[in-house]
């Protein structure tokens, strides 16, 4: 009974001394240094542009990634492809409206990490997207080096509402349709 007990003692010891060496270390992005680029495509072309983080942070256990939470602020969409007076500031507001992202109402988007796989700069990371109040999993590669993180992916924009001009929902769109995934590329400064 008391060997029993020791054993059960010292092994409680040496968890607490093993889980006293790791580390969990919340770092703050630095949303002017970040940025996320994004890309969309239609039959006859595509429009990119940038949109800017609100806030974010990543978190490391002994320098790996292991978890991590964003929010974006969507009445930063900026058209980078077209200059001002060509259509720009058109796309933009078109962007902003009830039709796409409708920022007056859901002027957020955010994403979660849930959970993160890798080593080595190389994670497998999924989350929670949201984007006009409706929320879906997203999966993804980012790589971690120094004090920057990056990630490319698509998002399926019709899985959150955003069904104008989509191919998926509409029939004889012909060259007007608008394709419904996006890119975004995701750069963050930590």
């Amino acid at each position: 009974m008391k060997t029993n007990i020791f054993k059960s003692a010292l092994l409680l010891v040496l968890a607490f001394s093993f889980a006293s060496f790791t580390t969990l270390l919340t770092k703050d992005v630095n949303v002017t240094e970040s940025s996320i680029q994004w890309k969309g495509y239609k039959v006859t072309g595509s429009h990119e542009g940038t949109i800017a983080l609100e806030n974010g942070t990543l978190m490391f256990e002994d320098d790996k990634l292991v978890g991590g939470d964003f929010t974006i602020d969507m009445s930063s969409i900026i058209v980078t492809d077209l200059k001002a007076g060509n259509g720009k500031e058109n796309l933009e507001g078109h962007l902003k409206s009830d039709d796409f992202f409708g920022v007056e109402e859901f002027p957020k988007a955010m994403f979660k990490m849930t959970s993160v796989s890798g080593s080595n700069g190389k994670y497998q990371v999924k989350g929670n997207m949201t984007i006009k109040g409706e929320t879906n999993p997203v999966a993804f590669e980012m790589n971690v080096s120094g004090n920057t993180a990056k990630a490319s992916f698509k998002i399926d924009r019709t899985k959150y509402g955003i069904k104008y001009k989509s191919g998926s929902f509409f029939n004889n769109l012909k060259d007007k349709a608008i394709y419904d995934e996006f890119d975004l590329n995701v750069m963050l400064k930590f």
